[in-house]
C-alpha cells in the first residue's frame, strides 16, 4: 500500500490501439514530477476488492512503466501490452478518456545515459514495450548533441507491433534535431511472419553474425559505443553475454560503464 501522499491523481487524454493487445495512452503530468529520459514511473488504477483492509471495497494495483514522452512535454505518455486477465491491464484496459491514473510522485530506473563513459554511438535494442525508454531518450535534444549515431534496434513479432515507427522516423527529417548533428538508424526486426524492410532473425542472432552491424554500417567498438538493452529477459540475458565477451560492462559504483539494462517482468 502507498500512502495517498505519496502520488497524485492523472488523468487519461488520450490512448491509441497498435493492436488489439497493444496499446498507447497519455496522462496530465503533474509540475512537480520529475525524471530522466529512460526512467520509469509506478502508475495506480483502481480495482474492486472486497477484502481490503480499509472496508473501502476496492484497492489500488500498481505497475512500473517506463516513460515515452520526453521530460519538458506537459503529458506523460506510456506503451503497454494487455496480458489477459492481467490484474493491472485488465482495469486499465477498461479505462478512457477522462479517466484517473494514480502516478506515484517519485521517478526509478538506470536505464539512462548518465552511467556511460563518454562515446560516440548510442545503440538502443529493444523487444516489444521495451521501445518506450529509448523514444524518450530519442526526444531529448541533449543526445543529438552528444552522439554522433543514435542507432535504434526494434525487433517485435508481427509488423503491426512496430509501434512508434512513424515518430522514429520523423525524428530524422526533423530540421530540430537533425541540425543537432548525430545521424538517426532504425532497424526494425520482425521475427514471426515476412514483413518488408525489416530484419527476422533475433537480437542475439543478429548479432553473433555481424548481421547488426553490418545492417547498421556502424561497428560495435568498447572505445566508441554505448549500449542500452531494455525488454525480454531472455534477449537481455544472450545479448548481455554476448557483449560481455567483447567487453562491454555496465556501470559500477565508482566507475561508468558501456553497457545499461532493464528487464521487463
Amino acid at each position: 500500500m502507498i500512502a495517498a501522499e505519496k502520488y497524485t491523481n492523472e488523468t487519461i487524454t488520450w490512448s491509441r490501439a497498435w493492436t488489439p493487445n497493444l496499446f498507447s495512452f497519455r496522462l496530465t503530468r503533474s509540475p512537480s514530477f520529475r525524471f530522466t529520459a529512460g526512467q520509469f514511473a509506478r502508475l495506480g488504477v483502481r480495482r474492486e476488492d472486497s477484502n481490503a483492509l480499509d472496508g473501502s471495497g476496492w484497492r489500488i494495483v500498481w505497475r512500473a512503466y517506463s516513460i515515452v514522452s520526453a521530460t519538458y512535454h506537459d503529458h506523460l505518455e506510456f506503451c503497454s501490452v494487455l496480458v489477459p486477465e492481467g490484474e493491472f491491464t485488465s482495469e486499465l484496459e477498461r479505462l478512457t478518456t477522462g479517466d484517473t491514473v494514480y502516478v506515484e510522485k517519485n521517478s526509478y530506473g538506470f536505464l539512462t545515459t548518465e552511467r556511460f563513459a563518454p562515446g560516440r554511438d548510442l545503440w538502443m535494442l529493444a523487444t516489444g514495450t521495451g521501445l518506450a525508454p529509448f523514444v524518450s531518450i530519442l526526444w531529448e535534444r541533449d543526445h543529438w548533441r552528444t552522439y554522433e549515431n543514435l542507432v535504434v534496434v526494434h525487433s517485435v513479432r508481427e509488423g503491426a507491433e512496430l509501434a512508434y515507427r512513424d515518430t522514429i522516423a520523423s525524428f530524422s527529417s526533423a530540421p530540430e534535431f537533425v541540425s543537432l548533428g548525430a545521424k538517426l538508424r532504425y532497424l526494425p526486426i520482425v521475427t514471426r511472419e515476412p514483413y518488408s524492410e525489416t530484419l527476422h532473425e533475433r537480437i542475439p542472432t543478429l548479432l553473433r553474425k555481424g548481421t547488426l552491424e553490418t545492417a547498421a554500417d556502424l561497428n560495435l567498438d568498447v572505445a566508441r559505443s554505448r549500449l542500452m538493452l531494455c525488454g525480454n529477459p531472455s534477449m537481455i540475458k544472450e545479448t548481455r553475454e554476448l557483449l560481455a565477451g567483447q567487453g562491454f560492462a555496465t556501470p559500477k559504483r565508482l566507475a561508468p560503464g558501456t553497457l545499461a539494462v532493464e528487464n521487463y517482468w
